[in-house]
């Protein structure tokens, strides 16, 4: 029996409507939120020097932060100050970029190592995702990483950060990250998902997370969601 396609409301419910464009104003996040709340996404996503930020009473929607964005080039140690201060701040869950350099070298225990200090930083219940910019990796790289990662304690091995030049998710990617994560693990798939269509497939290949800037135009189903993350 074939699975329905989820509805635009079950694909809102899968998204992250996110913001971290270097020139976003306190203003624009203040319309971001006002936006995912009318939308029914999941969360919002910002850069931590947004936070704290006002969700609308009674509302469900969550507060996601990056951090090691977007480089991933940051010292353990600063990434794992940046998660804690974002938390304090009011974050729900925490989106860092793993050292994309050390992946593409094998080194997956330094990997490991830094998601580590990020979890130890910020412990359950906070949600912490783990980007790991699968454009510019090989299969055999998205799999250490991914292992990596779920060694470490992530919730959540994600694709990318919406800003590597090597691109943004695949369904390839997404498919092989769930693969290696299995179920105890999510994915999130982040990065050129503009449209309903590309949103659908990447949630049938394994993504139960969609990081989204372009949110109201991909759930009208348009096709005409801004570039970018």
């Amino acid at each position: 029996m074939t699975t329905p396609s989820p509805t635009p409301a079950e694909v809102a419910r899968a998204i992250d409507h996110t913001l971290l464009k270097p020139e976003a104003t306190r203003a624009d996040v203040e319309a971001l939120v006002v936006e995912a709340a009318e939308l029914g996404t999941y969360s919002v996503c910002v850069s931590p020097s947004m936070l704290p930020v006002a969700v609308p009473a009674g509302s469900d929607l969550l507060v996601a932060a990056v951090c090691g964005f977007p480089s991933g080039k940051h010292t353990s140690a600063v990434k794992a100050a940046e998660a804690a201060g974002a938390v304090r701040e009011g974050a729900d869950e925490i989106d860092m970029v793993i050292d994309v350099g050390a992946a593409r070298e094998g080194r997956y225990d330094d990997v490991r190592a830094d998601v580590a200090a990020v979890r130890a930083a910020v412990p359950a219940p906070t949600v912490l995702k783990v980007i790991i910019e699968s454009a510019a990796l090989d299969d055999e790289q998205i799999v250490g990483v991914c292992r990596a990662a779920a060694a470490a304690g992530a919730d959540f091995v994600k694709t990318s950060t919406g800003f590597h030049p090597a691109g943004g998710a695949s369904e390839h990617a997404v498919r092989l990250m769930a693969e290696t994560v299995g179920p105890a693990v999510q994915v999130k798939a982040s990065g050129g998902v503009r449209t309903l269509e590309q949103a659908r497939a990447m949630m049938a290949a394994g993504a139960s997370r969609l990081g989204v800037s372009g949110s109201r135009q991909l759930l009208a189903g348009d096709g005409a969601a801004p570039s970018g993350y």
